[in-house]
Protein backbone atom coordinates (compact mmCIF):
# COMPACT_ATOMS: atom_id res chain seq x y z
CA UNK A 1 0.00 0.00 0.00
CA UNK A 2 1.15 3.53 -0.79
CA UNK A 3 -0.14 6.60 1.06
CA UNK A 4 1.41 9.80 -0.31
CA UNK A 5 0.62 13.50 -0.63
CA UNK A 6 -1.86 15.70 1.18
CA UNK A 7 -5.25 17.19 0.40
CA UNK A 8 -8.56 15.55 -0.54
CA UNK A 9 -8.14 11.76 -0.27
CA UNK A 10 -8.28 9.77 -3.51
CA UNK A 11 -7.98 6.00 -3.82
CA UNK A 12 -6.47 5.02 -7.20
CA UNK A 13 -7.10 1.43 -8.34
CA UNK A 14 -4.94 -0.12 -11.10
CA UNK A 15 -5.90 -2.07 -14.20
CA UNK A 16 -6.12 -5.82 -14.71
CA UNK A 17 -2.33 -6.23 -14.82
CA UNK A 18 -2.55 -5.50 -11.10
CA UNK A 19 0.53 -3.42 -10.27
CA UNK A 20 0.07 0.12 -8.98
CA UNK A 21 3.68 0.88 -9.88
CA UNK A 22 2.78 0.99 -13.58
CA UNK A 23 0.78 4.13 -12.75
CA UNK A 24 3.65 5.81 -10.90
CA UNK A 25 3.72 8.97 -13.10
CA UNK A 26 0.01 9.56 -12.47
CA UNK A 27 0.24 8.78 -8.75
CA UNK A 28 3.18 11.16 -8.33
CA UNK A 29 1.44 13.96 -10.21
CA UNK A 30 -1.87 13.55 -8.36
CA UNK A 31 -0.04 13.55 -5.00
CA UNK A 32 0.89 17.18 -5.70
CA UNK A 33 -2.76 18.07 -5.05
CA UNK A 34 -4.33 15.14 -3.19
CA UNK A 35 -3.65 12.50 -0.59
CA UNK A 36 -3.31 9.42 -2.79
CA UNK A 37 -3.89 5.88 -1.56
CA UNK A 38 -3.10 2.99 -3.86
CA UNK A 39 -2.14 -0.65 -3.76
CA UNK A 40 -1.62 -3.53 -6.16
CA UNK A 41 -4.73 -5.58 -6.85
CA UNK A 42 -5.49 -8.56 -4.59
CA UNK A 43 -3.24 -11.48 -5.40
CA UNK A 44 -0.23 -9.39 -6.39
CA UNK A 45 2.93 -9.50 -4.35
CA UNK A 46 2.79 -6.85 -1.62
CA UNK A 47 -0.97 -6.30 -1.86
CA UNK A 48 -3.02 -5.97 1.32
CA UNK A 49 -5.28 -8.80 0.10
CA UNK A 50 -5.08 -12.21 -1.49
CA UNK A 51 -7.04 -13.40 -4.54
CA UNK A 52 -9.67 -15.89 -3.38
CA UNK A 53 -11.99 -16.88 -6.28
CA UNK A 54 -14.54 -18.30 -3.82
CA UNK A 55 -15.30 -14.77 -2.62
CA UNK A 56 -16.17 -13.56 -6.11
CA UNK A 57 -15.71 -10.04 -7.43
CA UNK A 58 -16.70 -8.54 -4.06
CA UNK A 59 -13.32 -9.48 -2.60
CA UNK A 60 -12.28 -6.11 -4.06
CA UNK A 61 -14.77 -4.31 -1.83
CA UNK A 62 -13.13 -5.65 1.32
CA UNK A 63 -9.74 -4.70 -0.15
CA UNK A 64 -10.75 -1.05 -0.67
CA UNK A 65 -12.25 -1.04 2.84
CA UNK A 66 -8.86 -2.17 4.13
CA UNK A 67 -7.09 0.64 2.25
CA UNK A 68 -9.34 3.27 3.81
CA UNK A 69 -9.18 1.69 7.26
CA UNK A 70 -5.39 1.49 7.13
CA UNK A 71 -5.29 5.20 6.26
CA UNK A 72 -7.79 6.08 9.01
CA UNK A 73 -10.35 7.49 6.57
CA UNK A 74 -14.13 7.24 6.55
CA UNK A 75 -14.53 8.36 2.93
CA UNK A 76 -12.57 9.19 -0.20
CA UNK A 77 -12.96 9.74 -3.90
CA UNK A 78 -12.49 6.32 -5.51
CA UNK A 79 -10.75 6.39 -8.91
CA UNK A 80 -10.45 3.22 -10.98
CA UNK A 81 -8.40 2.75 -14.14
CA UNK A 82 -9.60 0.23 -16.76
CA UNK A 83 -10.43 -2.95 -14.74
CA UNK A 84 -9.97 -0.83 -11.64
CA UNK A 85 -12.90 1.27 -12.83
CA UNK A 86 -15.18 -1.74 -12.46
CA UNK A 87 -13.86 -2.21 -8.92
CA UNK A 88 -14.49 1.48 -8.18
CA UNK A 89 -18.02 1.19 -9.62
CA UNK A 90 -18.87 -1.80 -7.43
CA UNK A 91 -17.43 -0.05 -4.38
CA UNK A 92 -19.46 3.11 -4.98
CA UNK A 93 -22.60 0.99 -5.41
CA UNK A 94 -22.26 -0.99 -2.17
CA UNK A 95 -20.36 1.52 -0.01
CA UNK A 96 -22.10 4.85 -0.65
CA UNK A 97 -21.26 6.04 2.85
CA UNK A 98 -17.54 5.70 2.10
CA UNK A 99 -17.53 7.06 -1.47
CA UNK A 100 -17.20 10.85 -1.74
CA UNK A 101 -16.95 10.63 -5.51
CA UNK A 102 -16.39 8.11 -8.30
CA UNK A 103 -13.89 8.47 -11.15
CA UNK A 104 -13.90 5.92 -13.99
CA UNK A 105 -10.90 6.08 -16.34
CA UNK A 106 -10.86 4.15 -19.65
CA UNK A 107 -12.93 1.26 -18.28
CA UNK A 108 -14.95 -1.25 -20.30
CA UNK A 109 -18.72 -0.78 -20.44
CA UNK A 110 -20.93 -2.39 -17.76
CA UNK A 111 -22.10 -5.04 -20.22
CA UNK A 112 -18.58 -6.01 -21.35
CA UNK A 113 -17.77 -9.70 -21.36
CA UNK A 114 -14.74 -11.56 -22.78
CA UNK A 115 -14.83 -12.25 -26.51
CA UNK A 116 -13.41 -15.36 -28.19
CA UNK A 117 -9.91 -13.90 -28.30
CA UNK A 118 -9.93 -13.14 -24.57
CA UNK A 119 -11.40 -16.58 -23.81
CA UNK A 120 -8.46 -18.05 -25.71
CA UNK A 121 -6.02 -16.24 -23.40
CA UNK A 122 -8.01 -17.26 -20.31
CA UNK A 123 -7.75 -20.92 -21.22
CA UNK A 124 -3.94 -20.94 -21.19
CA UNK A 125 -2.80 -17.71 -19.48
CA UNK A 126 0.80 -18.74 -18.79
CA UNK A 127 1.37 -20.37 -22.18
CA UNK A 128 -0.10 -17.48 -24.17
CA UNK A 129 1.20 -14.61 -22.06
CA UNK A 130 4.21 -14.03 -24.39
CA UNK A 131 1.75 -13.54 -27.28
CA UNK A 132 -0.17 -10.97 -25.22
CA UNK A 133 3.03 -9.18 -24.17
CA UNK A 134 4.44 -9.02 -27.69
CA UNK A 135 1.20 -7.56 -29.06
CA UNK A 136 1.15 -4.71 -26.51
CA UNK A 137 3.64 -2.37 -28.27
CA UNK A 138 1.57 -2.52 -31.47
CA UNK A 139 -1.55 -1.45 -29.53
CA UNK A 140 0.15 1.24 -27.45
CA UNK A 141 2.69 2.84 -29.79
CA UNK A 142 0.20 5.03 -31.74
CA UNK A 143 -0.90 6.82 -28.57
CA UNK A 144 2.69 7.18 -27.33
CA UNK A 145 3.55 8.77 -30.66
CA UNK A 146 0.57 11.14 -30.38
CA UNK A 147 1.42 12.14 -26.80
CA UNK A 148 5.12 12.68 -27.57
CA UNK A 149 5.72 14.14 -31.05
CA UNK A 150 9.37 14.59 -30.07
CA UNK A 151 11.29 11.38 -30.76
CA UNK A 152 13.61 11.86 -27.78
CA UNK A 153 10.75 12.30 -25.32
CA UNK A 154 8.97 9.33 -26.87
CA UNK A 155 12.03 7.16 -26.37
CA UNK A 156 12.53 8.36 -22.81
CA UNK A 157 8.94 7.55 -21.86
CA UNK A 158 9.20 4.15 -23.52
CA UNK A 159 12.33 3.24 -21.59
CA UNK A 160 10.85 4.44 -18.30
CA UNK A 161 7.68 2.46 -18.85
CA UNK A 162 9.65 -0.61 -19.89
CA UNK A 163 11.60 -0.34 -16.64
CA UNK A 164 8.40 -0.23 -14.59
CA UNK A 165 6.79 -3.23 -16.27
CA UNK A 166 9.95 -5.34 -15.98
CA UNK A 167 10.75 -4.22 -12.43
CA UNK A 168 7.16 -4.92 -11.35
CA UNK A 169 5.98 -7.64 -13.73
CA UNK A 170 2.37 -8.71 -13.99
CA UNK A 171 1.49 -12.36 -13.48
CA UNK A 172 -0.73 -14.07 -16.06
CA UNK A 173 -2.66 -16.48 -13.81
CA UNK A 174 -4.04 -13.77 -11.45
CA UNK A 175 -4.85 -11.60 -14.46
CA UNK A 176 -6.91 -14.41 -15.96
CA UNK A 177 -8.66 -15.07 -12.65
CA UNK A 178 -9.63 -11.40 -12.34
CA UNK A 179 -11.31 -11.51 -15.72
CA UNK A 180 -13.17 -14.68 -14.74
CA UNK A 181 -14.51 -12.93 -11.63
CA UNK A 182 -16.42 -10.51 -13.87
CA UNK A 183 -18.84 -13.27 -14.86
CA UNK A 184 -20.56 -13.14 -11.49
CA UNK A 185 -21.01 -9.36 -11.37
CA UNK A 186 -23.93 -7.21 -12.54
CA UNK A 187 -22.33 -3.85 -13.30
CA UNK A 188 -25.45 -2.48 -14.97
CA UNK A 189 -27.28 -2.88 -11.65
CA UNK A 190 -24.33 -1.25 -9.89
CA UNK A 191 -24.66 1.80 -12.16
CA UNK A 192 -28.28 2.20 -11.05
CA UNK A 193 -27.23 2.15 -7.38
CA UNK A 194 -24.44 4.74 -7.47
CA UNK A 195 -25.41 7.90 -5.62
CA UNK A 196 -21.99 9.59 -5.55
CA UNK A 197 -21.02 12.33 -8.01
CA UNK A 198 -19.04 10.84 -10.88
CA UNK A 199 -16.44 11.73 -13.48
CA UNK A 200 -15.73 9.65 -16.59
CA UNK A 201 -12.34 10.12 -18.28
CA UNK A 202 -11.11 8.81 -21.64
CA UNK A 203 -8.47 9.47 -24.21
CA UNK A 204 -9.12 10.26 -27.88
CA UNK A 205 -11.32 8.01 -30.02
CA UNK A 206 -9.11 5.83 -32.18
CA UNK A 207 -6.08 6.07 -29.89
CA UNK A 208 -7.37 3.77 -27.14
CA UNK A 209 -6.89 0.34 -28.72
CA UNK A 210 -7.44 -1.51 -25.46
CA UNK A 211 -10.87 -0.19 -24.39
CA UNK A 212 -12.78 1.79 -27.05
CA UNK A 213 -13.67 5.30 -25.93
CA UNK A 214 -17.33 4.77 -26.79
CA UNK A 215 -17.38 1.81 -24.39
CA UNK A 216 -16.20 3.94 -21.46
CA UNK A 217 -18.51 6.81 -22.37
CA UNK A 218 -21.57 4.61 -21.75
CA UNK A 219 -21.10 5.35 -18.03
CA UNK A 220 -22.05 9.00 -18.56
CA UNK A 221 -25.65 7.92 -19.14
CA UNK A 222 -25.64 4.59 -17.32
CA UNK A 223 -24.85 5.97 -13.87
CA UNK A 224 -28.03 6.81 -11.98
CA UNK A 225 -27.07 10.42 -11.32
CA UNK A 226 -25.24 10.89 -14.59
CA UNK A 227 -21.60 11.90 -14.74
CA UNK A 228 -19.26 14.61 -15.89
CA UNK A 229 -17.15 13.67 -18.89
CA UNK A 230 -13.57 14.71 -19.63
CA UNK A 231 -11.09 13.75 -22.31
CA UNK A 232 -7.29 13.74 -22.14
CA UNK A 233 -6.33 14.76 -25.69
CA UNK A 234 -3.51 13.12 -27.65
CA UNK A 235 -3.78 9.99 -25.52
CA UNK A 236 -5.49 6.63 -25.47
CA UNK A 237 -5.49 3.98 -22.74
CA UNK A 238 -2.30 5.31 -21.13
CA UNK A 239 -3.33 8.93 -20.81
CA UNK A 240 -2.79 9.07 -17.06
CA UNK A 241 0.84 8.04 -17.65
CA UNK A 242 1.68 9.87 -20.87
CA UNK A 243 0.00 13.09 -19.70
CA UNK A 244 -0.06 12.79 -15.90
CA UNK A 245 -0.39 16.56 -15.38
CA UNK A 246 -3.74 16.56 -17.22
CA UNK A 247 -4.90 13.56 -15.17
CA UNK A 248 -3.79 15.38 -11.99
CA UNK A 249 -5.81 18.47 -12.85
CA UNK A 250 -8.97 16.60 -13.83
CA UNK A 251 -9.04 14.33 -10.78
CA UNK A 252 -7.63 16.98 -8.45
CA UNK A 253 -10.34 19.50 -9.41
CA UNK A 254 -13.05 16.85 -9.01
CA UNK A 255 -11.71 15.74 -5.61
CA UNK A 256 -11.42 19.32 -4.37
CA UNK A 257 -15.11 19.96 -5.12
CA UNK A 258 -16.41 16.71 -3.69
CA UNK A 259 -14.21 16.62 -0.62
CA UNK A 260 -16.09 19.52 1.00
CA UNK A 261 -18.83 17.31 2.46
CA UNK A 262 -16.50 14.50 3.53
CA UNK A 263 -16.38 13.79 7.28
CA UNK A 264 -13.22 14.38 9.30
CA UNK A 265 -10.88 11.36 9.03
CA UNK A 266 -10.96 8.79 11.79
CA UNK A 267 -8.26 9.07 14.39
CA UNK A 268 -5.53 6.53 13.76
CA UNK A 269 -4.95 4.38 16.87
CA UNK A 270 -1.65 5.08 18.63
Amino acid sequence: MLDVGSGPPVVVLPGVQGRWEWMRPAVGALAERCRVLTDSLPGERGSLAGLDPERGFDLHVAWVDALLDRAGLRRAVVCGVSYGGLVALRYAAVRPERTAGLVIVSSPAPAWRPNCRVDWYLAWPRLLFPVFALSSPRRLYPEIKAAFPNLLRRGRFGLQHLYRVTRYPCTPAPMAQRVRLLAGADFAADCRRVAAPALVVTGDPGLDRVVPVESTRTYVEALAGGAEYARIPRTGHMGLMTRPERFRDLVGDFAAVHDAAAPVPLAVPA
